[in-house]
């Protein structure tokens, strides 16, 4: 049973949206539309927003796999310097729910860095034996993020999630399990832990457990949620190899799609939860899905050859589609649906004009004669980077650009030009783990 300290418990009839805001989280939300002010680390209570001295410690016993206790357009991209001996190591990059910011974990601590302008925000080094981070889930603007250990390290035991307050520089509440932590996901009023075989949901205000979930093998944790106010969706694994289960929790409906024959290797959702894309461990074929009814929506080409896709990412609007891979190469891609009309159970009206749909082959006329490689959709832009990194892909604040973060410490910030395709300009590199600056 959960035994929770220092906490008012939230209102009873809260209203059943991701719009509510309980108690334990008041202090710590902003408005989205602030700027961050950085850390200048005079003051340890600093964070992203300051925050009000209510806590949460959670303790109790096991109850199933559970027990809660500055640019230069003429920078090409290139390989980070080697590391040297006193470089810290990068072991998470992840950016938070609107993709204007992001957090990284390291063999030390964790920092946080704002996208448009790029700029640290803050970090926090851990001393002593461990400090290693495997996982830093951010909470919009707020001080609360969730933390899991890692690296040779850890700061934490791998198979519990910290609740970490920047303000008061303290976990305050801990989510412990049977077997090692692989994800984990925030929205202003859950939680979701990704394990192995399972995941679990539970109410940011009391750490109640709410749901349980079985899926297949998971080891990269796969799994997503909607962010967006009165509608809760969650994506992950199904039971089988190359199915999706999609949760819609307002309406209590459950929807499995057969996305894909091979192991499911990546996938995202639009901020509204309407629209679903995967990929699978081919890594050439792109689908993006209604998850209302799961039907198949748009299929895009990657490329011909194997890749493992790392990241993909929709565009606020989802008028476009990002995805990186271990080829070096970020694709964007134009989408035909519209969010909108799909979560409202499709538009009668008629197609849009397909030549406005974005590339597809020079061969696409004799379309179910030849394979059908050659009449596949093909990207709008695309822009080259490094192979061998991990990169993650998010659509910038500005219009028509993509921030890109690799497991290298680059950043980049890239324009693309819907109307010509081809090459992306970049606007914008940094190494954001530089050598010679101290941690």
């Amino acid at each position: 049973m959960a035994t929770l300290s220092g906490f008012s418990p939230p209102n009873p009839n809260p209203t059943p949206n991701s719009n509510f805001i309980n108690p334990m989280l008041q202090p710590y939300l902003e408005q989205q539309q602030l700027g961050i002010q950085p850390d200048d680390g005079s003051d340890r209570g600093g964070g992203l927003d300051r925050a009000g001295d209510s806590s949460v410690d959670g303790d109790g016993e096991s109850d199933g796999d559970k027990t809660i206790q500055n640019p230069n357009p003429n920078l090409s991209p290139q390989p980070s310097p080697s590391p040297s001996p006193n470089q810290i190591k990068l072991l998470h990059v992840s950016f938070n729910q609107d993709f204007g910011c992001f957090a990284t974990g390291t063999d030390r601590g964790f920092l946080i860095y704002n996208c448009d302008p790029f700029r640290e925000i803050f970090r926090r080094s851990f001393d002593g034996n461990g400090g290693g981070i495997g996982a830093v889930e951010m909470l919009f603007r707020c001080n609360i993020l969730a933390l899991v250990g890692g690296g040779d390290s850890p700061q934490y035991p791998l198979n519990k999630v910290m609740i970490w307050d920047d303000h008061q520089s303290r976990c305050i509440g801990e989510l412990s399990f049977r077997s090692e932590v692989r994800g984990v996901r925030l929205r202003r009023d859950r939680i979701v832990v990704v394990l192995e075989q399972k995941i679990f949901v539970y109410n940011f205000a009391d750490l109640k457990l709410l749901h349980q979930i079985e899926t297949f093998l998971n080891p990269k944790g796969l799994c997503t949620v909607s962010q967006v106010a009165g509608s809760f969706v969650l994506v992950c694994p199904g039971l089988q190899k190359g199915q999706i289960r999609v949760e819609h929790y307002a309406s209590k409906r459950t929807k499995f799609i057969m996305a894909h024959d091979s192991r499911i290797a990546c996938f995202a959702l639009s901020q509204d939860g309407n629209l679903l894309a995967t990929a699978s461990s081919k890594g050439t074929l792109i689908r993006v899905f209604n998850t209302h009814d799961g039907s198949l929506l748009q299929e895009v080409r990657r490329g011909a050859d194997r890749a493992e896709i790392h990241s993909l990412a929709f565009s606020p609007t989802a008028q476009w589609l990002a995805v990186s891979s271990d080829k070096g190469t970020i694709h964007v891609f134009l989408l035909k649906a519209n969010s909108g009309e799909v979560g409202n159970e499709r538009s009668n009206s008629p197609d849009r004009n397909p030549s406005s749909m974005g590339s597809s082959s020079s061969l696409s006329f004799i379309k179910g004669v030849l394979p059908k490689y050659f009449s596949s959709e093909w990207s709008v832009a695309q822009f080259r980077l490094p192979e061998g990194c991990q990169y993650n892909v998010a659509f910038g604040h500005q219009k028509d650009t993509v921030v890109i973060l690799g497991l290298d410490g680059s950043f980049y910030r890239c324009k693309f030009d819907p109307a010509t395709g081809g090459e992306m300009a970049q606007l914008e590199y940094h190494n954001f783990l530089n050598p010679e600056e101290p941690f």
